[in-house]
């Protein structure tokens, strides 16, 4: 048995280590599941499931400042497969796009040549996929085509931009972060460049003095601490400059949108977090550090929930959720975060520092912190059940864990993995006038991190690296291609280059390590020396470690203290001898087998300058004299009986034994070195046993300057000198031959191993060069700011035909012997744990994959033939419902158009179908109070926006009304409260707040005259068809709002919709309809919107079926889908519909779309090669699938008859 598989052939790869300052922010963790960082010019792919690296992509020339992947919100087939995209941008302004898995650059992209600011595919249309927005410094917004590498379109602002943020819930909608403040881009589209140069506002920063912000009235008790903080929060958002000294704003370190809300901002600060509501551009949350606490870096706000993931200066990652409140006493004051989790912070040092953390968009459970030493730490959120009242002393609420998962109830012995994402760990934030849910299987949760993963990158540069003896026919059992890196704090570590893993760390010396040498397959020798004391005297470390046991010896005994530094240590080809040289004293030969010192040379021996062991001996003549002796004395032993059928497995036995010790202690083999001294001149001496012999002595060539390094293979022997000269000499024709390389010091030279591969690979200050001594011609170069731009601190072959690089960024490169740095084909790796990711195979394969775990209906249960990551257990359950697993794949696959679809897809079929039962029911006459609305608890998270349930969504609305009112701080607040108070239908709230208008503003008249107004108005004829006359005058003049109000006041929001559509207000429209109209109005208002959604000029159809699901429109989703040519979502569609009872056979138009949705997905499926699907498909599609199964099993006989 083998035990380690051998792979000969290395891939060429990439070790990275530290980070550079300016890759503090270039990573980014994708839909597709895995992490891209930045490494200095190289970008890394991490798997995070595995936290092993599977991809460096090598073709920056400066350092990396931002990466992004594509986004998945796209439906996939075969034409537009699933695969990594990834663009990455740079500190000299290039943009590059990839394709991850080949490693190659898909398009090349140039501006300017600044550092990169911020990148962002756009995803709000479904026309095309390849749209990449970047900001170029100063002040530029480009739009490029990320496929053609095309500019369609440039833009530039008044302002330095720092970086950008897109509002989720509406693509238009943009800010950008400045030098000086905010600005809101309200008309972004793909097609042309925004119009306005945006609204402007200035953040007047939360320390400013006192006397920019609005005075306290003086009745006020004198805050306190943390009150004083939020006291100069209440002003946040001001339109003009404020004056100079307020002026800190550089300070605010990042803003986004938040995800899980419409219409929300945040702002972050070293020592707070701001929510802001920017319809009122007033902050309504808080969350304040403590003065001993830890400053802020960054914040990644989730979308499932609303809850942050915070990541402070020493490394800790708190995740805070907002606070639910039950009664409406309670939520006045404002938007509370309550910490609930966090890890445990790392060591900051000088050189160690926490630098950025990426969350994974798919489940949010799981987050990925980068430092700077190059460790990638990958932090699982996890959720346990806790006692009742655990904590009670907290004051906190407690959390719960949702009742249903994936989007159905579940059964009571229902497998559920609670950790699948972070809204099947905890349940909705409650919101005022909503009863938190009772029910039996509603448990407390807690949340803890938990440190799943740790990649850890090369210690900082300097390195000495030395690859292990090559691999031969004798070593093939047991070889392992292992590269001893030698560090500046003195460990070693060790790679396996099969894998690019660390194989062993082992801490061996106390200072800088200069050599490495080994002397067998898993041992050697390292050297370091200490800094020089004022003698120029050092101690000299020089150890032995075996590698399987770690034991480490010093070689020298107790020899090194206080002498000269060790130069060089040179081991001998058969490894029984070691040459140490030192700077100013003779050289020492040791037996490397017995550890004994054999000579050290006297005081007039030549200082050497470049030394070599010669590769031949006189082994073989030894060995062959030693088993003609052992054979004879065998041969006496057995008497001549025997002797023939004993020889020949005597003989066996000596040669086996003979092999298992290639050097045996018996012998001493004759071996030799040549050296050059100060003057050039090359000496030549014999080691046998422990005799040393002076040989020849060769003159020096004039031609060389002083020789600096020497190699020796076969009968080739070439010395490189400081001036940047080779010498090769050929022994057997005894010729020399000089070539000037006229690049500067010649550093190293080691030949190629491998018998008549007289290849050399010469290293000199500015880079490196491949030759090959046969014909005596360069083979390949590379030099410092020409084709690449690191310094090269080491080299060394790592196999026949490929080298092994240290440079000075960090980073140990194996190369093929061209030495051009080029990514590797990920298909072609060696990785020690299997990779779970659909996006590495070829697109039917993952197609098919897909195909295969969502629907095995033909076997009646469900198999796992492919072997999984952790839903496995989950898949394998036969009482998962359809709709429950197209969820688990959409999240297996990061699919996020899936998972959209199928979440609104699966809450509305359930929601819908309930809501049906218990008509029926009251039809039957059964009592009125059981046929309610679907139970509170499972409506939809309020980050669908408008497509939640109207009462919900009103709620909601009510709830941020309330919060705005209370944190009002002017008169534009008011008059923006009090004007959602009437579209709200909340007349007499809005009456209070109009009147408190004072008598010297103004509105104070146009106030009080429409609180009049609000109070008196009745609903006799005329004064309703004068206000409806008053308000379409108001809307034709350009009043739109006023107008809208108006027309809710009289209860005509249905036509204020209706306005609001005609001039392109589209999402204001939706919203009033969710708050203000009955279902069968509000539907209508939905349905034109979705029709609007689906036209050319919009072409947003994925929005439109979500908007048409929430509707209960399934008959028309169905029909798009199908029209969309999304064949197999259409047909699991309709069946989902089937098994809840819509979609009754009997109507003959329902009927024939059911059979071609059915006929199509059978033929993709055939065309992914899965017969068993596609027969069972074709058995449901009617004539035309008879066809099609004739086709599918043509000469086989009729199939056996499926149903579902």
């Amino acid at each position: 048995m083998i035990p380690y598989t051998v792979n000969i052939k290395l891939a060429a790869r990439t070790l990275t280590g530290t980070l550079n300052l300016q890759n503090k922010t270039a990573v980014d963790w994708g839909w597709q599941g895995l992490i891209a960082q930045g490494c200095h010019s190289s970008i890394l792919i991490i798997d995070p499931k595995t936290s092993q690296t599977i991809q460096v992509l090598e073709k920056h020339k400066a350092n990396v400042v931002k990466v992004k992947w594509s986004r998945e919100n796209y439906y996939h087939n075969v034409s537009s497969p699933y695969c990594l995209r990834l663009a990455s941008g740079d500190a000299s302004g290039k943009i590059i796009v990839w394709d991850v898995v080949s490693g190659t650059a898909h398009c090349e992209i140039q501006e300017h040549s600044k550092p990169i600011q911020d990148l962002e595919w756009l995803w709000n249309q479904d026309a095309s996929r390849d749209l990449l927005l970047a900001i170029h410094p100063p002040n530029y917004i480009v739009l490029w085509n990320g496929d053609t590498g095309t500019k369609l379109w440039k833009k530039s602002y008044a302002e330095n931009i720092l970086s950008f943020s897109f509002d989720p819930f509406d693509p238009s909608n943009m800010a950008l972060l400045t030098s000086e403040g905010i600005v809101f881009i309200t008309d972004f589209t793909h097609s042309k460049p925004p119009g306005s140069a945006g609204k402007k506002v200035y953040i007047a920063s939360p320390h400013a003095s006192p006397a920019h912000t609005k005075p306290v009235p003086a009745a006020a008790p004198a805050p306190t601490g943390a009150k004083k903080a939020l006291n100069k929060v209440k002003v946040l958002i001001i339109n003009e400059k404020p004056t100079a000294e307020a002026v800190t704003l550089n300070d605010c370190l990042q803003l986004s949108y938040l995800p899980s809300k419409r219409n929300h901002m945040l702002l972050l600060y070293p020592r707070e977090i701001l929510i802001l509501d920017l319809e009122l551009s007033q902050t309504v949350g808080v969350v304040a550090i403590e003065r001993s606490g830890v400053p802020f870096i960054q914040v990644i706000p989730c979308a499932q929930r609303d809850a942050l993931y915070c990541l402070h200066e020493n490394g800790c990652i708190t995740l805070r959720v907002c606070r639910s409140t039950t009664t409406l006493e309670e939520s006045v004051h404002e938007l509370v975060y309550d910490l609930r989790s966090q890890c445990d912070a790392i060591r900051v040092t000088k050189t160690v520092r926490p630098y950025r953390m990426v969350v994974c968009p798919v489940n949010e459970n799981n987050a990925a912190l980068m430092v700077s030493d190059g460790r990638a730490m990958l932090w699982e959120l996890k959720a346990h059940t806790a006692k009742a009242a655990a904590n009670p002393s907290s004051g906190l609420s407690p959390l719960y864990s949702p009742v249903s998962f994936c989007g159905a109830p579940l059964g009571p012995n229902q497998k559920r993995i609670q950790d699948l994402s972070l809204n099947s760990m905890i349940g909705q934030t409650l919101i005022p006038g909503e009863a938190p849910p009772l029910s039996s299987n509603q448990q407390e949760v807690q949340l803890k991190f938990l440190l799943t993963g740790l990649l850890s990158g090369l210690p900082l540069p300097p390195f000495a690296i030395r690859m292990c003896p090559p691999l031969t026919t004798k070593n093939i059992n047991h070889y392992q291609p292992l590269l001893a890196v030698g560090t500046s704090n003195g460990s070693v570590l060790v790679y396996n280059l099969t894998s690019g893993l660390l194989h062993k760390e082992l801490s061996v010396h106390s200072c800088e390590v200069r050599g490495i040498e080994w002397v067998s397959l898993t041992s050697f020798l390292s050297f370091a020396t200490s800094s020089p004391n004022n003698m120029g005297l050092v101690r000299n470390e020089l150890q032995h470690v075996d590698l399987p046991t770690g034991r480490c010896f010093a070689f020298r005994g107790e020899r090194g203290n206080d002498e000269p530094p060790i130069e060089m240590i040179k081991v001998s080809h058969l490894k029984q001898y070691l040459v140490v040289v030192f700077r100013d004293k003779p050289l020492e030969l040791w037996d490397i087998r017995t550890g004994t010192l054999l000579r050290e040379m006297a005081k007039n021996f030549p200082a050497v300058t470049a030394l070599e062991w010669s590769p031949s001996h006189n082994l073989k003549s030894l060995k062959k004299k030693q088993m003609a002796a052992r054979e004879a004395m065998a041969r006496q032993t057995v008497s001549d009986a025997e002797q023939s059928s004993v020889e020949s497995s005597v003989i066996s036995l000596l040669q086996d034994a003979e092999s298992k010790s290639e050097t045996s202690q018996a012998i001493s083999a004759r071996e030799h070195f040549v050296f050059t001294d100060t003057d050039g001149q090359v000496y030549h001496i014999t080691v046998e046993g422990n005799t040393v012999k002076d040989g020849a002595r060769i003159p020096p060539d004039g031609s060389m300057g002083s020789i600096a390094c020497i190699a020796w293979k076969g009968d080739t022997l070439v010395l490189g000198d400081v001036d940047g000269n080779l010498n090769f000499w050929d022994l057997k024709a005894r010729l020399s031959r000089g070539i000037p390389t006229h690049r500067g010091w010649v550093k190293k030279i080691r030949f190629a191993p491998g018998k008549g591969n007289q290849k050399l690979l010469v290293m000199y200050t500015d880079g490196a060069e491949v030759w090959d001594t046969k014909e005596v011609q360069m083979v390949s170069s590379m030099r410092i700011g020409r084709n690449v731009n690191y310094r090269i601190l080491d080299i060394d072959w790592c196999t026949s035909d490929k080298v092994v690089l240290a440079s000075d960024d960090g980073c140990i490169r194996v190369l093929e012997m061209a030495m051009k740095s080029a990514s590797y084909r990920m298909d072609e790796q060696d990785l020690t744990d299997p990779v779970w990711c659909p996006y590495l195979l070829v697109p039917r394969a993952a197609l098919t994959l897909k195909a295969f775990l969502l629907l095995q209906p033909w076997s009646g249960t469900f198999t796992m033939d492919i072997t999984q990551v952790d839903m496995k257990s989950v898949l394998l359950d036969p009482v998962l419902s359809l709709l429950q697993r197209c969820l688990l794949v959409s999240r297996l696959f990061g699919d996020e158009s899936d998972l959209h679809f199928w979440t609104v897809a699966s809450h509305y079929l359930q929601a819908f179908a309930q809501a049906r039962q218990l008509s029926v029911l009251s039809a039957e006459g059964q009592t009125q109070s059981d046929a309610t609305q679907p139970p509170p608890q499972n409506h939809l998270d309020i980050c669908h926006d408008v497509l939640c349930e109207s009462s919900y969504f009103q709620k909601f609305q009510l709830d941020r009304v309330h919060l705005q009112e209370v944190k009002r701080s002017s008169y534009e607040h008011t008059k923006k409260c009090a004007d959602q108070l009437l579209l709200l239908g909340q007349t007499d709230r809005a009456v209070q707040l109009l009147l408190e208008t004072s008598a010297d503003n103004s509105s104070y008249y146009c106030d009080s005259l429409k609180a009049c107004l609000v109070t008196t108005i009745t609903s006799s004829g005329p004064s309703q068809s004068t206000i409806k006359l008053v308000a379409t005058n108001m809307i034709a003049n350009g009043k739109l709002a006023e107008g809208v109000q108006l027309l809710c006041l009289i209860d005509k929001a249905a036509d204020a919709c209706r306005y609001l559509q005609t001039y392109g207000e589209w999402n204001r429209a939706a919203w009033l309809a969710k708050v203000r109209l009955s279902p069968a109005e509000s539907s209508d208002v939905l349905k034109r919107w979705a029709e609007h959604l689906c036209s050319p000029q919009v072409n947003h159809k994925s929005k439109a079926i979500l908007v048409l699901l929430s509707l209960g429109c399934f008959y028309k989703v169905g029909e798009m889908l199908h029209g969309m040519r999304q064949f197999d979502r259409a047909a699991l569609f309709i069946e989902a519909c089937l098994k809840y009872g819509y979609h009754t056979v009997s109507q003959s138009t329902v009927m024939l779309q059911t059979l071609a949705a059915f006929l199509e997905y059978a033929r993709l499926l055939r065309s992914l090669g899965l017969r068993e699907g596609a027969a069972l498909w074709a058995s449901r599609a009617g004539s035309a699938g008879e066809q099609l199964m004739e086709e599918l099993f043509q000469g086989e006989g009729a199939p056996k008859e499926t149903h579902l």
